[in-house]
C-alpha cells in the first residue's frame, strides 16, 4: 500500500514545476543575501531564524547551513499533512535556496560582507527590495506546489488546534523572533526595519499567488437568463453558467447567471444587464484566481 501511494505521489511531480521552483528558491537566495543579511536585516519565518543563527555562531555555522538543519526537520515532520509531492517540492525549493545562497556569499565574486553590492547600507531600500524580491521567490514556490520556509508547515498543522489562522499564527512567529533579535543585537533599529521586509514580502506573495490583476465574479439573477446571457457571451466572448433557483420571499423560479470579467468589462456588463433587464439583481466579488483544471 505504501508503494502504491509513493508511486502516485511521484507520479504528481511535473518537471515544469521543477524548473519554476529553480528560479524561486534562486530568486529568494538573491533577495536575503544581496539585500538584507549584508546589513543585519532579518527576512521572516526559518529564513529569518537562520540569518539571526548566522550571525550569533562561527563563520563555518553558516546562513545555508541553518537554512536546511532548520528547514528539512521541519518539512518532514509535515509530510503526512501536507502530503509527498508538496514535501518533495518544497525540499527542493530549500536546497535550491540555501546552495545559492551558498554560491553567492562564498563562491561568486559579490562582497556581501558589510553591505549590500546594489543599495549600501540604506536600511530602508535594502528591507524594500530584500522584502519584494524574496516575497517574489516565496510567491512562486507556492504557485507551484511547495513551501520555502518551513513555519508555514507549522502554521498550517498548528493553528487550528491554537484556534488562530494560519496567517495569525505565521505572523505571531514572525513578531516574537523580531523581538528576540531586538534583544540579542541590543538595537531596535534593525528589527524594525525587518518589519518593513515582512509587509514588503507579505504584500508581494500576494501578488505573485493570486495575480496583479484579479478576476471578478459576477452573480446576476434575473427575470431574463437567456437574453442576458445570450449578450453577455456575444459582447465578451466567452461563456456562462446558468443555475437555476429559486426566490426565497417569492418562491418563484430564478436563474442566476455566473460570469466572470476583468475590472475594465465591469461597466460594459453593467451596461448590458440594465438594458435587457432592469429589475436584475447583481453582484460583483473578486476572484484570486482562473484557470483551467486540464492546466
Amino acid at each position: 500500500m505504501k508503494k502504491t501511494n509513493s508511486f502516485a505521489a511521484c507520479k504528481q511531480l511535473k518537471w515544469r514545476n521543477f524548473i519554476f521552483l529553480f528560479v524561486a528558491g534562486s530568486i529568494n537566495a538573491f533577495g536575503v543575501t544581496v539585500f538584507l543579511a549584508p546589513v543585519d536585516l532579518y527576512d521572516s519565518g526559518i529564513s529569518g531564524t537562520s540569518i539571526l543563527f548566522s550571525q550569533l555562531t562561527p563563520d563555518y555555522l553558516s546562513l545555508s547551513m541553518f537554512l536546511l538543519v532548520l528547514n528539512i526537520p521541519l518539512f518532514l515532520f509535515g509530510l503526512k499533512k501536507q502530503g509527498a509531492a508538496f514535501t518533495v517540492y518544497s525540499l527542493f525549493t530549500v536546497a535550491v535556496y540555501s546552495t545559492v545562497a551558498w554560491l553567492i556569499t562564498d563562491v561568486l565574486p559579490i562582497d556581501v560582507s558589510m553591505a549590500s553590492p546594489l543599495a549600501g547600507q540604506d536600511l530602508l531600500l535594502c528591507a524594500l527590495f530584500g522584502g519584494m524580491i524574496s516575497g517574489v521567490g516565496s510567491g512562486m514556490t507556492i504557485r507551484y506546489g511547495g513551501a520555502i520556509d518551513g513555519m508555514e508547515v507549522m502554521a498550517v498543522i498548528f493553528a487550528k488546534k491554537l484556534n488562530i489562522t494560519v496567517g495569525t499564527f505565521v505572523m505571531i512567529y514572525n513578531v516574537l523572533l523580531y523581538i528576540v533579535c531586538g534583544f540579542v543585537m541590543q538595537s531596535w533599529i534593525l528589527p524594525l526595519y525587518s518589519i518593513v521586509t515582512y509587509a514588503a514580502g507579505l504584500k508581494t506573495v500576494d501578488f505573485v499567488v493570486e495575480g496583479f490583476d484579479r478576476s471578478k465574479e459576477v452573480l446576476i439573477i434575473t427575470d431574463k437568463p437567456q437574453e442576458i446571457s445570450a449578450a453577455l457571451m456575444e459582447a465578451f466572448e466567452c461563456g456562462t453558467t446558468k443555475i437555476t433557483a429559486k426566490g426565497g420571499y417569492s418562491d418563484a423560479d430564478k436563474t442566476i447567471i455566473y460570469f466572470v470579467v476583468n475590472r475594465f468589462q465591469i461597466s460594459r456588463m453593467r451596461t448590458i444587464v440594465q438594458t435587457i433587464d432592469p429589475f436584475a439583481f447583481v453582484t460583483i466579488s473578486e476572484v484570486a484566481d482562473v484557470f483551467k483544471a486540464k492546466n
